[in-house]
């Protein structure tokens, strides 16, 4: 059966597949491994969409026990309520088990470790699938507050280019790689997202606070939205995927109004241990103050080296131009690393590995290597692939900064490394 642990905040049952229960070698967080294959548990269509789309299906007692043997299975007690449920995370990667590669494994906060075909031949095209109405898409009106953040930050971006000036451009470089490579790429994706590694809480605080300095989002939103995404990468119910249109896929997704409840429906789904983060949920409420407390240092920094022209070069590049630059370069992986490039892996979804996005975007650009094996730190899988951030993560190995890295595709790898190494 499914280990437990804490989260109360569970999704409903599976799609069938023949699992057994285990734990990770570090942490307490319960896995389930998929071996083989049965016969597929009957959903309607109706129901599988909603599951794909992360959403409860009321179901009898009767068809909840027809999931599997006892042992392979969550419980249900005598009145055919669930004992143990299962997360958004889990069921996403069931619904899709019997596609999976053998003995992946599920891990009820990360999901799937690998999300490579068992058959490369059963690859269909999404291309028909319901996609996105324009009434789907805008029916709700524009997140004003987002339009007009992204306004301010656009249009001081082109009122910063005549307030250039060489120290600008360096500082703006320099806080491009905090907010990208440190904040973003590490921090938010590879650390809080996907769990690639442990560190001190300090640590964590640090890359917090630089990811939020990209100016996408406050951490644990970003966090909800992204594994949304892998579970339900290019399937209708991704956020951002390019089959509802290579602009919604870069930015426009961004636009349409989400009530709170919308919005605290997603934390709750996708990312419930953000809120038991001290740090993650300290910086979340506080994502427009880390813009003010850069903003504020820049201007006295720039000030000091050379008066208030220098001020206002750095804020302007340093803030809203950088900014910018930042977001878009993110971007670009949601969108053209899901258009153009190559593929290692037959993947469930259309994932590329895109040389020109790896390079802008510190190494997320080998994209299809990410999404065949989302929690593994390093994303580079050729010789040829460089990968900026997972060079900074070796750094911090290096210094005693980053444990328990998770520098294999899957558990199965990891057992094999270490039983080469005794």
């Amino acid at each position: 059966m499914i280990m437990k642990n804490e989260d109360t905040n569970r999704g409903p049952e599976p799609k069938s597949a023949a699992f057994t229960s285990s734990r990770k070698s570090t942490g307490d967080s319960p896995v389930a491994v998929l071996e083989g294959s049965v016969d597929p548990y009957e959903y309607t269509p109706e129901e599988l969409e909603a599951l794909q789309n992360g959403e409860s299906i009321e179901r009898s007692p009767l068809i909840k026990n027809r999931i599997g043997d006892p042992g392979s299975a969550p419980k249900f007690g005598p009145d055919g309520e669930e004992i143990e449920a299962l997360t958004a995370t889990e069921v996403a990667a069931y619904a899709i088990a019997d596609q999976l590669e053998t003995d992946t494994v599920v891990d009820s906060t990360f999901g799937a470790e690998s999300f490579v075909l068992r058959d490369p031949q059963t690859k269909t095209s999404n291309a028909e699938a319901h996609w996105m109405t324009k009434e789907e898409k805008w029916g709700h009106g524009l997140a004003w507050p987002i339009v007009i953040w992204m306004a301010v930050l656009h249009i001081g971006a082109v009122i910063a280019i005549p307030f250039f000036t060489w120290e600008a451009l360096v500082v703006s470089l320099f806080l491009h790689w905090i907010g990208g490579s440190v904040g973003v790429c590490l921090g938010f994706h590879r650390l809080l997202t996907h769990g690639g590694f442990k560190t001190y809480p300090w640590v964590k605080a640090v890359l917090t606070f630089a990811g939020q300095t990209a100016g996408e989002g406050s951490a644990d939103l970003w966090v909800a939205t992204h594994r949304k995404h892998h579970a339900l990468s290019d399937k209708p119910g991704d956020p951002h995927s390019p089959h509802d249109g290579a602009w919604w896929s870069h930015a426009l997704w961004i636009y349409p109004f989400k009530s709170v409840e919308e919005r605290e429906d997603l934390l709750t789904r996708w990312a419930p241990d953000m809120a038991k983060d001290p740090v993650v949920a300290w910086a979340s409420k506080h994502f427009l103050l880390t813009h003010f407390v850069v903003g504020f240092a820049l201007l006295g920094l720039g000030y000091l080296w050379g008066g208030w022209s220098m001020a206002t070069s750095f804020v302007m590049w340093g803030v809203f131009l950088r900014t910018v630059c930042v977001m878009h370069v993110t971007w670009f992986v949601n969108s053209a690393s899901h258009i153009s490039g190559y593929r290692n892996y037959e993947t469930t979804d259309d994932s590329r590995n895109n040389w020109w996005v790896a390079i802008l975007a510190y190494g997320e650009g080998w994209h299809n290597n990410h999404h065949a094996y989302p929690r593994m730190a390093v994303h580079g899988h050729k010789w040829w692939e460089f990968d900026a951030t997972w060079q900074l993560l070796k750094l911090m190995r290096f210094c005693g900064l980053a444990w328990d890295i998770v520098d294999y595709r899957t558990n199965k790898e990891k057992r094999e490394r270490e039983a080469l190494t005794k």
